[in-house]
């Protein structure tokens, strides 16, 4: 059924294939002497089938013409590659006076999509021939794709109960550099004619900066480009914005470069292709364009001397001490400062996270992941609960699809948390079942159930992708095991937490652990050592809370589901580490806030009371800033969110730094309208 399923979500939800009829002009096939009607994709065998001598024989492919491509004007104008096909009846056909129809079959053999034609007679034919020439027919409307592959069946009908009289045929659509197709749309949406006349100039300023100026034609079909200067790291990302050509300058120093040569490579973006289009690159000789090579300062030197002085010594050190120890053992860490620096030379990581609102334990887990992700190793978390107010104004699934579109552009990586809830929404999507998996939290969200748009949008693109690096699979293994994992993702690894963190840390930075000679370490986020700081030791502790509630709850998990009986959802949440600050039993309102310790013992702070109104059912969220000397609060901002009754909402202050304040996630429930400023705690 997994396999069903995965098939179902390649070749059936995806809507790549072009195969399809040209419906305008309508299709006519009458001709002399002959009244025809013509049905598109409405060819059941039901009624066709005869005994074989009642039944004519196969047609003919017409000896007049040639099966061929070309291109024609579609519904909304544009150039279409279409294929031609022409047949005739055969002269000794048998029962001619019998035939009532021919029919046209035509599958895409890539994505198994298939289209039909069926030519119905309303008359019989009482001559094998017309004009002293075979009776013919042919289809010229069938859109295709360049460079695929379609297989092309043809009957008369009605088609005999034994045998097999019919025409088989395969075509191979040519390229976009055919002169046939090359001025169909999708040839220029691809960006297969795009001729960027890449063009390049060096200049030398004062003889150790070299500015290499590379201009380019745009296209109509690409607002995005991608230039890159091969074997250093620089490289530019440039929009078109309605200009013909475009021109990027870079600054690089002679020793920057390799030797005399290098590689000019230009990505575009066109709509068809997107990160996959065909690369443009051409090499540049940069060696004529200055006299000699350049001079340094006597401070440049010096610092080059004293560089390689430290650089001998280091090495020495590293050979003494691996003259003493097993050399397939060595072990370089990297401490926390040097991979921060690393991070800022390049650029800060992003990841989103997609998991299964399971429970408010599970939540609390996957809240402490994201401050353990930014505190301690500095990566920026995209999360549906800490994006909430730009998720309720572009929909659930615009977000996310916009979110899957900027790391689909980028080296940004997607990790998906599997989950009880994340197997059963998953098993219930490939079996078809009509009745959703539903969890309580899912009730409360404000977003609802974001897991089952999250699969539905990137399962088809994981499936489709080359090298699956920007997904990456994991699991609490002291509160959720391997088997949630859904079927497609077992063809990655899947890392185990908190054991594999140091390896999906690795990924995270696209760089190896293993490397020849020695295994790359970081401090501070192994298995044994990641609880030390803060946000790692409230991660573990939220997983062990998680994992004792289990032990006492077996059915946990079928406690969470939704039953379709189920009108108002009403459970006692367990008992989290909040401070909770409960309105009088009249009040809709309740208040949950995670206070980090720090605040707890520092200073009192002032803090917004929230007054619900029975008239509005929105949330207000608050904006507090506090400055050092000033009292009171420096801003306070209220913005509405529409919410169901019973529901969670999120809000992210900035991520912990380990020493200092732990970020703050507050939860309301729902009916607040107003703000006023309150007291002190």
């Amino acid at each position: 059924m997994d396999l069903y399923c995965v098939w179902l979500i390649i070749f059936g939800l995806t809507l790549t294939s072009t195969l399809r009829i040209l419906e305008w002009p309508p299709l006519n096939c009458t001709q002399q002497d002959l009244q025809c009607s013509v049905q598109i994709n409405n060819c059941s065998d039901d009624g066709w089938i005869k005994p074989r001598h009642q039944a004519p024989n196969g047609p003919l492919w017409h000896s007049g013409s040639q099966q061929h491509v070309f291109v024609r004007r579609g519904e909304s104008g544009d150039l279409l590659p279409v294929m031609s096909l022409s047949w005739s009846l055969q002269i000794n056909g048998g029962v001619i006076n019998g035939t009532s129809g021919t029919e046209v079959h035509v599958t895409e053999e890539d994505s198994n999509q298939s289209i039909c034609v069926r030519y119905i007679f309303h008359n019989k034919i009482q001559n094998m021939m017309i004009n002293w020439k075979p009776w013919t027919f042919s289809l010229d409307r069938v859109v295709v794709d360049p460079e695929n592959k379609y297989s092309v069946s043809i009957y008369n009908l009605p088609k005999p109960d034994l045998g097999n009289y019919r025409l088989d045929k395969i075509f191979t659509i040519p390229g976009c550099k055919d002169p046939s197709i090359k001025a169909a749309k999708v040839c220029l949406e691809n960006g297969s004619l795009w001729d960027p006349q890449l063009s390049w100039t060096v200049s030398v300023d004062g003889g150790e900066r070299l500015i290499i100026t590379v201009g380019f034609n745009t296209a109509e079909f690409s607002d995005e480009y991608q230039i890159s200067i091969q074997n250093t790291q620089h490289s530019q990302h440039v929009t078109r914005e309605n200009r013909t050509s475009l021109n990027v300058t870079f600054e690089l120093d002679v020793w920057q470069l390799p030797p005399c040569e290098m590689l000019i490579v230009i990505q575009p973006f066109f709509i068809r292709c997107k990160s996959n289009c065909l690369r443009h690159q051409t090499k540049c000789n940069y060696c004529s364009y200055y006299q000699r090579p350049p001079t340094y300062s006597r401070s440049l030197i010096i610092k080059a001397l004293l560089g390689l002085i430290m650089a001998g010594g280091f090495l020495a050190y590293m050979l003494q001490k691996t003259s003493h120890t097993d050399p397939g053992s060595q072990l370089l860490t990297t401490p926390r400062g040097e991979l921060e620096g690393v991070q800022i030379q390049e650029r800060k990581r992003k990841v989103l996270i997609i998991y299964s609102l399971d429970h408010p334990l599970y939540i609390e887990i996957v809240l402490k992941l994201c401050a353990f992700l930014m505190a301690k190793c500095g990566i920026e978390v995209v999360l549906d609960l800490l994006d909430s107010a730009r998720l309720g104004i572009v929909g659930s699934v615009q977000w996310l699809d916009w979110q899957r579109e900027q790391i689909v552009k980028s080296s940004d990586k997607i990790l998906i948390l599997c989950s009880r809830g994340v197997r059963a929404k998953w098993r219930a999507m490939c079996d078809g079942a009509e009745t959703r998996v539903i969890l309580r939290e899912d009730v409360r969200s404000p977003m609802g159930d974001m897991l089952t748009p999250a699969l539905s949008l990137l399962v088809p693109s994981f499936v489709r992708s080359g090298t699956f690096q920007n997904y990456m699979v994991a699991y609490f293994e002291d509160v959720c095991s391997e088997e949630d994992v859904p079927s497609p993702f077992n063809i990655i690894v899947r890392y185990k937490l908190m054991k594999h963190f140091e390896e999906l840390f690795f990924r995270l930075l696209d760089k190896e652990k293993h490397e020849p000679g020695r295994v790359n370490r970081i401090e501070g986020i192994t298995e044994d050592e990641y609880f030390q700081c803060p946000s790692g030791k409230a991660l573990r502790e939220a997983v062990e809370a998680f994992h004792a509630y289990q032990l006492e709850h077996p059915n946990w998990f079928e406690d969470e589901l939704v039953k379709d009986t189920d009108e108002d959802v009403e459970v006692e949440e367990p008992s989290l580490e909040h401070h909770a600050i409960e309105q009088p039993t009249e009040s809709p309102l309740t208040i949950r806030q995670s206070v980090p310790e720090c605040i707890e013992d520092g200073p009192s702070s002032p803090i917004n009371d929230v007054t619900p109104a029975e008239r509005d059912h929105a949330v207000y969220s608050a904006t507090l800033h506090i400055t050092e000397g000033v009292k009171g609060p420096t801003s306070n901002e209220s913005k509405p969110f529409p919410l169901s009754a019973h529901t969670h909402i999120y809000v992210s202050h900035p991520a912990e730094q380990d020493g200092s304040c732990n970020s703050v996630l507050v939860g309301w429930y729902p009916s607040v309208s107003t703000l006023k400023e309150g007291t002190a705690v």
